[in-house]
């Protein structure tokens, strides 16, 4: 409780802070900006925590091209009560890293500024520079607030060997057909003394809880942003992932076994023949890539109800917060660190990191379509594994059917609340209903907070 009083304290005086440097509720917080000055100075940037090729190429890039500033560059992790702390206490970075989920937050509270003029000011267009649904985001007031990066789509990766053993095909794995799909994972599952030791589909039911959940056609928000938790239409999702937990010996055992799995080591839950399928981010198969020889897999893409490819765009982008003290700076850096020239160049450096190790180039989703396109022609190259290079392909094709997690003022509440929700429902601690409505309150009050100073 305390800490939650220190974290509540810190968000009311930096929003106090901003709001005694604005006109009134309706201006613009950065109008009297100049993002077209020459950029110059020191840059102080948070963000790029354990930055890899791909950071560091863009790091680079963006110090080329802009030669006459010098970013000091605050590596660690981004956490949200050290950021309300710091812009209370007026040590205010030009540039954060966060994710998306935070973005409209911050926008609603008054602590970041709308990027609209520095992006024209950069002549970057955001609905050609990003795909639409990450732009949207970031959207809020009908003002873009953030500069995006990433978007790695989900998809359902197959483990072959375990399905011809049980004699089960791709075109079952089809989230749009509950019954075919609960049949299939009847056919895989094994299970010892009531404990599970193969699933036949992970649904990693809390990590993706929205995919299902907005995939089965509900909706987290609605047009302005406001929480629908107990929309009706959610509890086809819910549905869903109660009948494939259920036939799997429950939520609790699913989740105990998944628990232990060796994600990342060498009796991950491919090799090993732990699952049938699994729904997977569009990084996993890099991890998969040195055990190419050891697996069979191939992926289908999540389908929503009218069985079309579903996806949702997660990732990150970075803001300028109120009071930065170098924001022209800020605003070139951001632009620079996301134009497709800078993901060009990462994308050659991880074909170059990847040929050193002698592991699989898989791409980069870097939340534009421009680049994401040049990498995959100039670097994906075949493998040689076609069951490897057809996931490849899959996550490139579902790319572009990416629909917003919905942009909200309160969207990380949003998110712990249905994982909230999804857990007591599956666990029968709660029916759907009541557990979707409990999430609601909750959103509902963490929204009101923070839009209560617009």
């Amino acid at each position: 409780m305390r800490n939650r009083l220190i974290a509540a304290a810190a968000v009311a005086a930096a929003s106090a802070v901003v709001l005694s440097g604005c006109s009134g509720g309706d201006a613009d917080p950065a109008a009297d900006v100049d993002f077209g000055a020459t950029p110059s100075g020191t840059l102080a940037a948070w963000g790029f925590e354990n930055a890899d090729d791909v950071g560091t190429a863009r790091l680079d890039y963006a110090e080329q091209q802009l030669s006459d500033v010098e970013v000091e560059l605050d590596a660690t992790a981004f956490d949200s009560q050290k950021f309300t702390t710091r812009i209370a206490s007026g040590d205010v970075p030009d540039v954060v890293q966060m994710d998306r989920r935070y973005v409209t937050q911050y926008a609603a509270q008054n602590l970041i500024m709308p990027l609209d003029d520095c992006f024209e000011a950069q002549g970057v267009d955001p609905d050609e520079r990003w795909y639409e649904s990450v732009v949207e985001d970031v959207e809020f007031d009908d003002q873009v607030w953030g500069a995006p990066q990433f978007y790695q789509p989900p998809a359902i990766i197959l483990n072959k060997t375990v399905m011809n053993e049980a004699g089960v095909t791709a075109d079952e794995i089809d989230t749009s057909k509950p019954d075919v799909l609960v049949a299939a994972i009847e056919k895989m599952y094994q299970e010892s003394g009531g404990v599970p030791t193969r699933l036949g589909l992970d649904p990693v039911s809390t990590g993706q809880s929205a995919l299902w959940i907005l995939g089965s056609g509900g909706q987290l928000t609605d047009d302005e942003g406001v929480p629908t938790l107990d929309d009706p239409s959610n509890l086809a999702g819910m549905e869903l992932l109660q009948r494939i937990n259920d036939a799997q010996g429950g939520f609790a055992q699913v989740k105990s076994f998944t628990d232990a799995f060796d994600t990342f080591g060498d009796a991950n839950q491919f090799v090993s023949n732990q699952v049938g399928a699994q729904v997977n981010a569009q990084w996993y198969p890099n991890v998969l890539s040195p055990y190419m020889d050891q697996i069979d897999i191939e992926a289908v893409p999540f389908r929503d109800s009218e069985g079309e490819p579903f996806s949702v765009s997660g990732g990150q982008a970075f803001v300028i917060p109120m009071n930065a003290k170098n924001p022209a700076a800020a605003c070139a850096w951001v632009s620079e660190l996301t134009s497709g020239e800078a993901w060009n160049a990462a994308g050659e450096a991880r074909a170059a990191t990847r040929t050193a190790e002698g592991g699989i180039n898989t791409g980069l989703f870097t939340g534009s379509p421009q680049p994401d396109q040049e990498i995959r022609e100039k670097w994906v190259t075949p493998s040689g594994n076609a069951g490897f290079d057809q996931v490849v392909a899959t996550y490139y094709d579902v790319v572009e059917y990416g629909t917003s997690f919905g942009s909200s003022p309160a969207g990380q509440d949003i998110q712990n609340e249905l994982n909230n929700a999804v857990t007591a429902a599956l666990l029968g601690d709660k029916t759907a209903e009541e557990a979707l409505a409990d999430a609601q309150d909750a959103a509902m009050r963490a929204y009101e907070n923070t839009t209560a100073a617009r």
